[in-house]
């Protein structure tokens, strides 16, 4: 007699997949730039990341981190203020991984061949795993374009940034083996209008005294931030350590941690300065100026990190209906479901595509490159941050009831996936800065040279493109009309991208869903004679 309790036709675990090798759509985003970087699709470091994210260890460690979320601890036994933050084990684990990967501030000091791209490839393949955690590791990145406006805190903190040490112990940063960094902009009353900032610095001979409040201070466990306040010259930046070089703490006063919809494994604080000493970083009143730096390698982030959400949900809506059956065959084999995967496969590639171009933007140097990265982020963090939460629902109900409860590890990324496309500028503030870039001639100029390298080769696209600059010459409407704008540039570069580097399958079929309007607004619709398996076959291999 059959076992009435044996469990059949259940997807077996996800584990024992290299994310990195078995995903063409990254390989193929990086194969352009093997002439700058040596083949990266290669690359041994990549590889360990890949195997090690896509490891049991990996998973055992993820849930976890959610599912003790940290805590905070203002006083000691003895009423001794303290504020400090408790992890799960499982965060440390995840966190000294990534450090010891160098995907922190280690591309900054590297002299390796194009290392932000290299970090970029990595940052996307380990925000897989868990996504909360990349916080501090994405700050701590981004805080050194910043401090390199004083070449003496550069000096003294970028070394240690770059270190791929992980130590959490509260002492002067040169007493550690290696430190985080992380911000704090908004107030109370201003949200993403930081000018409107109340917190005064008042210079007190080579310092500065801060007092005031941040609504939302990034990361509150690291151990320096740049933090915007008013200085007698106008709002400013300020390097503010946690702990001095007398080893006393600086007035850092938690005063209770943010409860969040996702990325509950990273704790957000409200914080109080009572007279916590700043150094200043650049001029004062150059306070947005100086910290722009900083938001500008966060949002390049937020790109990388969407688009590692979406290719987690992916692999793991083709990973389950590979395996699972339903009326009388494989869930992957039915018409109506290729047409899913397909879709939310492309969506995911461009994804893909567009942020490993923005890294490597980064590594270019030139006038060119920067100009492109100042058009590029806002366009691709507004479009890529903004398409993922409606991709992510689509990956969870490819799993049906099991991909609503929290085991499959479907739940914690669908609730994450709102954040990047919120954190450092909503979708509006990005639109609105698409507008601000293309007051600067540059701009378009490099958006419409990435253009410029595959027109004539789909006749869709150069019509897509032709329509944005109808758009532009409607001045009188920028505002009200910065959100299609936005969208339909971003879909541009996505396109030329895959016309260059993908498959003629995955092109074709995004410019037909996506530009030439073959598509029924919702994943699944893609024109009946797309050839989904070529497509669905580059997805886990």
């Amino acid at each position: 007699m059959a076992d009435p309790f044996a469990v059949t036709n259940q997807a077996p675990p996800l584990r024992g997949v290299n994310f990195f090798t078995r995903d063409a759509a990254l390989g193929d985003a990086l194969r352009p730039y093997a002439g700058l970087t040596g083949d990266l699709t290669a690359d041994p470091g990549l590889t360990r990341i890949g195997e090690l994210a896509g490891s049991e260890e990996a998973r055992a460690h993820a849930l976890p981190a959610n599912q003790n979320p940290p805590v905070l601890r203002t006083h000691d036994r003895y009423g001794n203020r303290i504020d400090e933050v408790e992890f799960h084990p499982s965060w440390h684990w995840l966190m000294e991984q990534a450090v010891g990967f160098g995907l922190q501030a280690a591309p900054w000091t590297s002299d390796s061949p194009a290392p932000h791209l290299r970090r970029a490839a990595g940052f996307y393949l380990w925000s897989q795993v868990e996504p909360g955690h990349g916080c501090p590791i994405s700050m701590s990145y981004a805080a050194v374009p910043a401090l390199r406006a004083d070449e003496r805190l550069a000096a003294e903190w970028v070394p240690r940034l770059a270190s791929t040490e992980y130590d959490v112990r509260r002492l002067p940063a040169a007493a550690k083996g290696g430190v985080l960094a992380g911000m704090g902009m908004t107030e109370k009353q201003g949200g993403s209008d930081v000018r409107a900032n109340l917190t005064t610095a008042t210079p007190a001979g080579d310092v500065y005294q801060l007092d005031g409040h941040k609504w939302f201070c990034s990361a509150p466990q690291v151990d320096v931030f740049l933090v915007l306040a008013q200085a007698p010259d106008g709002l400013s930046c300020f390097v503010v350590p946690r702990v001095l070089a007398d080893g006393n703490r600086n007035p850092f006063a938690l005063q209770r941690l943010k409860d969040k919809l996702g990325n509950r494994s990273n704790a957000s604080s409200e914080v109080e300065f009572h007279g916590t000493i700043g150094y200043r970083l650049g001029d004062e009143g150059a306070g947005v100026r100086t910290i722009i730096e900083m938001v500008a390698a966060t949002r390049l982030d937020c790109v990388l990190g969407s688009a590692a959400l979406q290719r987690r949900a992916l692999v793991e809506a083709v990973w389950h209906t590979r395996h699972r059956s339903a009326f009388g065959g494989l869930l992957s084999d039915k018409p109506a479901m290729r047409n899913v995967l397909a879709d939310l496969a492309i969506e995911s590639e461009a994804a893909t595509a567009l942020a490993m171009r923005l890294a490597a933007a980064v590594d270019g140097g030139s006038e060119a490159e920067g100009a492109f990265r100042r058009i590029g982020l806002p366009l691709a963090k507004f479009w890529v941050c903004k398409r993922t939460p409606f991709m992510v629902a689509e990956a969870l109900e490819c799993l049906g009831g099991n991909g609503y409860v929290e085991e499959s590890g479907l739940p914690l990324l669908y609730r994450e996936s709102p954040l990047n496309s919120i954190w450092e500028g909503s979708g509006n503030v990005n639109a609105l800065d698409v507008l601000r870039a293309l007051r600067r001639p540059e701009s378009l100029d490099a958006w419409l040279t990435e253009l410029a390298a595959v027109q004539g080769a789909d006749q869709r696209l150069d019509a897509a493109v032709n329509d944005v600059l109808q758009a532009l010459a409607d001045a009188e409407n920028a505002e009200a009309g910065a959100r299609r704008l936005a969208a339909q540039m971003a879909l541009c570069l996505q396109a030329s991208l895959l016309i260059r580097n993908s498959t003629p399958e995955v092109a074709d079929a995004f410019v037909a869903s996506r530009l030439a309007g073959d598509w029924g607004g919702v994943f699944g619709t893609l024109p009946r004679t797309t050839p989904f398996e070529r497509i669905l076959e580059r997805t886990i291999g």
